[in-house]
């Protein structure tokens, strides 16, 4: 039985984290798993026990250089190091140019790829199976486990882990929650990447208002999220920028419940299996990316009534109108019911 698999899904980090059940999956099964990911995703990856060995893959890095023949020797590197490994299987989930060039030439005798393939990615495959998605559907987790179906496994559990935090990470972030006096807070996570998944700036602003009549609030982003979480209010503890993603996974395992949108820190949230959800989805799809579990933790919710999740960076209407929704007393009602079980 062939039993060692190259992982080649690089980036980005919501991706990362919905591919670890299958890499659980594959462990399970009595796979050898070797993970290629980029930076995005590295400290995720690293000391999972979903995985066997971690390949670093410097794609932020190279793109910072611009040395394109540095580059490119580093790449036959780490190329000679991944065909060393005499690899029987390698699994694309990312299907796109920057995992053809890993796929093409790893070396392992069966190259698995999938139909929803782009930019010519179906080229780095000798295997081809089912879209592991056709439109909206199935969760994303679902799809990437279809290749372990593929293989023959048993995908009924959904199994995520992460890695240990440090007692570096739980000291620091102790430090930064001492205000609340080991209160039970909100931990609210407002900002994301791409301008249709932002939730008008308003409705947090409103939602949090009714929230800290009760409840203690936890702000959190990066140094680009500064302005709009000033806006939203600024007598919050504001963790903004203040954690790197070790710190940010110890910070979620001490919430009572994360507020988030479509974005790296709901799923970070998710797979840390601890905090109860509510996310808001605008532009994208609740059906691909939305916390999976029981409804008793996780409640999603969007703008059903408006339009369909176009899933575009740019609204194809020119008005963002679904970030507007869902209202604020629906989410209120989310947050209350997940912390009250009502």
């Amino acid at each position: 039985m062939d039993k060692k698999v190259l992982l080649v899904r690089l980036s980005a980090m919501g991706d990362v984290i919905f591919t670890i059940p299958l890499a659980n999956a594959l462990t399970s099964a009595g796979y050898e798993v070797t993970w290629l990911v980029s930076e995005k995703g590295y400290s995720l990856v690293k000391n999972n026990p979903c995985v066997d060995k971690v390949i670093l893959a410097p794609v932020e890095k190279w793109k910072k250089t611009k040395n394109p023949l540095k580059n490119f020797f580093e790449y036959i590197s780490i190329l000679k190091t991944i065909r060393n490994e005499k690899f029987d299987i390698a699994l694309d989930t990312q299907l796109i140019l920057k995992s053809l060039y890993w796929m093409m030439f790893c070396g392992a005798k069966r190259r698995i790829v999938a139909k929803n393939y782009r930019e010519f990615a179906i080229l780095g495959g000798n295997e081809v199976i089912e879209a592991t998605r056709v439109g909206n559907e199935p969760h994303a987790v679902k799809g990437y486990l279809k290749y372990a179906k593929y293989l023959g496994i048993n995908t009924d559990e959904i199994k995520v882990t992460l890695p240990e935090t440090s007692n570096e990470a739980k000291t620091k972030v102790t430090e930064l929650l001492k205000p609340l006096n080991n209160k039970p807070f909100i931990l609210v996570a407002p900002a994301t990447t791409w301008v249709t998944k932002h939730w008008n700036k308003d409705n947090w602003k409103k939602l949090l208002t009714e929230l800290e009549k009760d409840y203690s609030i936890v702000l959190t982003g990066t140094e680009n999220d500064k302005e709009l979480l000033s806006y939203i209010n600024n007598n919050y503890i504001n963790l903004c920028g203040a954690t790197n993603l070790e710190e940010l996974q110890e910070l979620l395992s001490r919430a009572e419940l994360v507020i988030s949108m479509d974005s790296g820190t709901t799923h970070l949230a998710w797979a840390v299996q601890k905090p109860k959800i509510v996310s808001v989805f605008c532009s994208t799809p609740e059906t691909l990316y939305a916390p999976l579990g029981s409804e008793n933790k996780y409640i999603s919710l969007s703008a059903k009534d408006i339009c369909k999740p176009c899933h575009k960076r740019k609204c194809p209407k020119g008005t963002n109108e679904c970030t507007n929704y869902p209202r604020v007393d629906e989410v209120y009602k989310a947050v209350i019911t997940l912390l009250k079980g009502e």
